[in-house]
């Protein structure tokens, strides 16, 4: 099976009232911590209304992150495009990808808040086909093409970019929920996904379709899809026990959907859960649930289902949220590092296979320990050393796995 990928994806969702300076900060500590423990991507939104999402530039966030980190890829999830002029778009994605040694995805969306789109005076039903026609200009630019283009919302005259990406060729990824279009259009492209409806359930259990219309979408306009360019968001949290991992996520968890998703995006559908337990129930084991908060095996089996029912695809991306406090939200990354990522890519199979080999097959060192007795019996000064030889104790703080059994050469010995 392919390697899959791990990453986090970072809306922010922050609650409203905590010291925006210190969240800034927190999330920047966050894309270091995780490219230590070795994920593979970061993804940060752009978001300009609601309170709870606060970052309204990710090339300026991911930026920072670059000289905080080493080696994991900086995407941005997304850049609004409808918002920005698409020359705008490609210089500041050029820099970044200069700026952090060539690790940046360039990820776009037609903006998920109305209210973003509100504030901009753009009308909703225009936003994906002006996605859609961005992402073809910012292409002709990033392969160096001199471009005129006249549109109802921007111009471009002779236009240039005088620096193309370090990369020789930046991933490009397009959001998808739960309509066609965001797959469609990577389809169009042939470029990437990524799938954010997948936290829902309907989400989940639409990906096989979804992906369909990815490939129904890149043999109608002659390009390519790749299953290893298609990332799925999911949600967890994981400690040491099932119950440990409620404990710390269920207030958070609570404060989240009711305060954010119900109060404050008055999401479709979306009812206020009346206490911690049925947020608990409800989003990661009831029937719809889609989360998972409980042990690493709890996610490595929600991994494999999902693997499974979609068919397959790159990378799995967290989502980041503070249903926990930040140190138990770390050690929860740090926990899908050491037992989720090993456990689904098989990092730990020859290791196991290792040691069972070894605690299976004893009879076939015995030969070593008789070479070592041998050796002791040809000499009477290590004879007479196993009088004082206490036990076989040596063993604790040998690795080896030929150590002698010397309470019973000593009583042999003795004979």
């Amino acid at each position: 099976m392919p390697r899959l990928n791990f990453g986090a994806f970072l809306a922010p969702h922050h609650p409203v009232g905590e010291h925006p300076l210190l969240q800034f900060r927190r999330d920047l500590d966050l894309v270091e911590h995780l490219d230590r423990l070795g994920y593979d991507e970061f993804w940060c939104g752009e978001h300009h209304s609601s309170g709870w999402e606060m970052i309204g530039s990710p090339e300026m966030f991911l930026a920072a992150a670059g000289e905080r980190s080493k080696r994991i890829k900086l995407a941005t999830g997304v850049i609004s495009l409808p918002y920005h002029h698409p020359f705008n778009v490609a210089q500041r994605m050029v820099q970044l990808d200069w700026m952090t040694g060539g690790r940046a995805i360039f990820g776009s969306g037609p903006g998920a808040l109305a209210s973003d789109a509100h504030t901009l005076g753009i009308d909703p039903m225009l936003q994906r086909d002006r996605q859609d026609e961005a992402i073809g200009i910012i292409r002709q630019l990033f392969n160096g093409e001199r471009v005129t283009a006249k549109s109802d919302w921007f111009t471009l005259q002779d236009a240039q970019l005088q620096l193309l990406p370090l990369q020789e060729e930046m991933p490009f990824a397009v959001a998808s929920q739960i309509s066609p279009s965001g797959m469609t259009l990577a389809g169009k492209h042939g470029i990437g996904v990524i799938s954010i409806g997948s936290l829902a359930e309907e989400g989940l259990n639409a990906l096989p379709t979804q992906w369909g219309f990815a490939e129904a979408a890149a043999k109608k306009h002659g390009t390519t899809v790749h299953r290893k360019d298609w990332r799925v968001l999911l949600s967890w949290h994981i400690a040491e026990t099932r119950e440990q991992a409620i404990a710390e996520a269920r207030q958070g968890l609570l404060r989240h959907h009711n305060q954010y998703i119900v109060g404050t995006l008055q999401r479709p559908g979306a009812t206020a859960f009346k206490d911690p337990d049925e947020a608990i129930e409800k989003t990661a084991f009831g029937p719809g649930a889609a989360a998972t908060i409980g042990t690493p095996d709890d996610l490595v089996a929600r991994l494999k289902q999902v693997l499974e029912m979609s068919g397959g695809f790159g990378t799995v991306v967290g989502f980041v949220h503070d249903w926990a406090n930040p140190e138990n939200t770390s050690r929860s990354w740090d926990m899908v590092a050491r037992y989720v990522v090993p456990e689904i890519n098989g990092y730990v199979a020859g290791l196991r296979q290792s040691q069972h080999f070894v605690a299976t097959n004893r009879g076939v060192f015995d030969r070593a320990k008789e070479a070592i007795m041998a050796k002791i019996s040809e000499n009477e000064a290590a004879v007479a050393a196993l009088s004082v030889t206490r036990g076989s104790r040596l063993g604790d703080v040998a690795s080896a796995s030929n150590v002698p059994d010397l309470d019973k050469a000593r009583a042999q010995a003795g004979n």
